[in-house]
């Protein structure tokens, strides 16, 4: 496969988009599997398994160039219907590739398929079969029906206040306003727009719940939490484990993060830390990225050609590829992500810069991704070029901490004032993730609870894991409506534990790179192109990480940033 700086970059806007044709592609992919289960020899059908591939590549090629066009502007009318073909019909796409998984795992010649490709797409190839048959066909398209129902509300926000009108990613700019009352009549304003939503998206995730348990129960399972399970991949841990996870964060960091919103009303000098104060880190002010956005990418790439050779040549091709939405407009999907194109061996990172510290973070975050997936060009199956979801954030969170040497290029002599504000933010960030996580557990395991049932469920996790949240008299918030923010309930469901997971290995990078630096980024160098070749847990044993289930890994963590935050003196910040 040709490596993607092996030749000048094709700028993204060339990239061209075609609808697959559902039947031609049917035809040919049930062809090549017949071909396959027919071959007499493993070097045949690997032979076969190329073509397939190159099959699937060009399909999901086309899912995503479409998913960038769509998300960068949901009100692009071809691009929405292109959206909305996707949506009817990746459960096509789903049926097939289960029968390319049967074909692979019933091969006679298997052993040596697995000497040649690794265990590991075995694996997935057997959870992908425990999370799709025919007869759950209708209930996939509703689901991503429903998903894009929920993107939409969020995208097309508009939200009047103080004359002018916003959207829900340049609104946060104003929540972190130096003036108090700003802060809350701003964070007001939002929570007003979901107030007057709460009833369509509490329709749509209830609508969501009943059909997804539905899909649980024709594949065999008692709920979707098992499905839910399957279909994040994960082989090499369960439901019990992360019980056993929680509790430790409950233990061990909602302790520590209530002292850190401690020091943080004391440095405010505030009798009472509100919600709408949580996010205003500094009493004068938090730091902001310096420079337009096109000043960001021109140190972005100072950076990364100091960072490594490697990352010099990716992010030079990044910039040079146009494969960067990164500034917020109108029309725009919220949020960030990273996606690759595999015709193009293109990564694509979208964000929306909002003139926050958020906007270093982000554009790290999803450079980590892109730079993982750019490493990992050179296997031939998607199921590689991408590891499971949780190992996949170890790259994003831990290239935020292998940048921090480079912070002053973006926050100039606030970089001190940063670091310790990003630590603080990563670490009080898990007991919000774990409470999204149980939350989820709890939904899918109680699929007939009412839309009241589960705020009121909300309400109480957050009790348990943000004791320190105070609400006021914000009734929308008061009744436990705050998760109705959060995209990957909807959209993903039981991703959120992976970031929490991946955030404990990412402080142990953090750790290691400041006792050696070199030793550590080539731990994560070999982490990256190890792509999705091996399982979570495996992965973490090839870049000498500690598991976050294993005893005591936890608690070692904490005690490194507690002792990094007790030795700055945030008074004067």
């Amino acid at each position: 496969m040709t490596k993607l700086n092996d030749h000048p970059p094709r700028p993204f806007e060339s990239f061209e988009y075609t609808r697959p044709d559902l039947e031609a592609f049917r035809t040919s992919f049930e062809q090549l599997v017949n071909t396959f289960t027919a071959s007499k020899s493993a070097k045949a059908q690997f032979k076969v398994l190329q073509e397939l591939n190159s099959l699937r590549n060009e399909f999901i090629s086309m899912y995503n160039l479409c998913l960038v066009k769509h998300t960068c502007d949901t009100r692009d009318e071809f691009f929405e219907a292109e959206n909305q073909y996707f949506d009817d019909n990746m459960p096509v796409y789903e049926e097939l590739n289960t029968a390319f998984y049967q074909a692979l795992l019933d091969s006679p010649f298997r052993s040596e398929l697995e000497e040649m490709l690794g265990k590991q797409l075995f694996t997935l190839a057997s959870l992908a079969l425990k999370t799709f048959n025919p007869s759950i066909f209708k209930g996939l398209q509703q689901e991503n029906a429903l998903s894009t129902e929920y993107t939409k509300i969020k995208a097309q926000a508009k939200i009047e206040f103080n004359g002018e009108t916003y959207n829900l990613s340049n609104l946060a700019s104003i929540e972190l306003s130096s003036d108090r009352n700003t802060r809350q009549k701003a964070a007001e304003a939002k929570w007003n727009f979901y107030a007057n939503q709460a009833e369509a998206i509490e329709g749509i995730f209830d609508k969501m719940v009943k059909v997804r348990h539905d899909i649980a129960q024709k594949l065999g399972f008692k709920n979707f939490v098992e499905v839910g399970y399957a279909r994040m991949r994960r082989s090499d841990y369960c439901p019990e484990m992360v019980d056993n996870f929680r509790k430790q964060v409950r233990e061990l960091i909602v302790p520590l993060a209530g002292e850190i919103y401690k020091r943080q009303q004391k440095r405010l000098g505030l009798t009472e830390l509100m919600y709408f104060d949580e996010e205003y880190k500094y009493p004068s002010g938090n730091p902001k990225p310096i420079g337009t956005p096109e000043q960001i990418v021109e140190n972005a790439g100072i950076m990364y050609k100091e960072l490594s050779p490697e990352t010099d040549l990716f992010f030079q091709h990044m910039n040079d590829a146009h494969l960067m939405d990164l500034v917020n407009r109108d029309g725009k999907a919220t949020g960030g992500y990273c996606t690759y194109i595999s015709n193009y061996q293109a990564p694509f990172i979208f964000s929306n810069f909002n003139g926050t510290s958020d906007d270093i973070d982000v554009l790290t975050h999803e450079a980590g991704h892109a730079f993982q997936v750019w490493s990992s060009s050179h296997f031939p199956f998607e199921e590689y070029q991408w590891p499971t979801y949780e190992a996949a954030e170890v790259h994003s969170m831990s290239m935020e901490f292998f940048t921090w040497p480079w912070m002053r290029l973006f926050f100039g002599d606030q970089i001190e004032k940063y670091q310790f504000m990003h630590m603080a933010r990563s670490l009080q960030f898990i007991p919000y993730g774990v409470a999204v996580d149980e939350f989820q557990h709890i939904v899918y395991a109680n699929p007939d609870m009412t839309p009241e049932e589960r705020n009121q469920a909300w309400r109480q996790l957050e009790k348990t894991y943000l004791p320190h949240r105070n609400y006021g008299d914000n009734q929308h918030l008061l009744a436990g409506r705050f998760w109705q923010r959060q995209n990957h309930i909807f959209n993903s469901p039981f991703y959120y534990i992976d970031y929490t997971l991946a955030q404990i290995c990412a402080f142990q990078f953090w750790t290691k790179d400041r006792q050696d630096h070199e030793k550590a980024w080539n731990d994560y160098l070999h982490l990256c192109k190890s792509g999705g070749s091996f399982s979570f847990l495996e992965l973490l044993k090839i870049a000498n990480l500690r598991s976050p289930f294993e005893e005591g890994c936890v608690e070692s963590v904490i005690g490194e940033i507690r002792n990094f935050l007790d030795c700055v003196d945030d008074s004067g910040f």
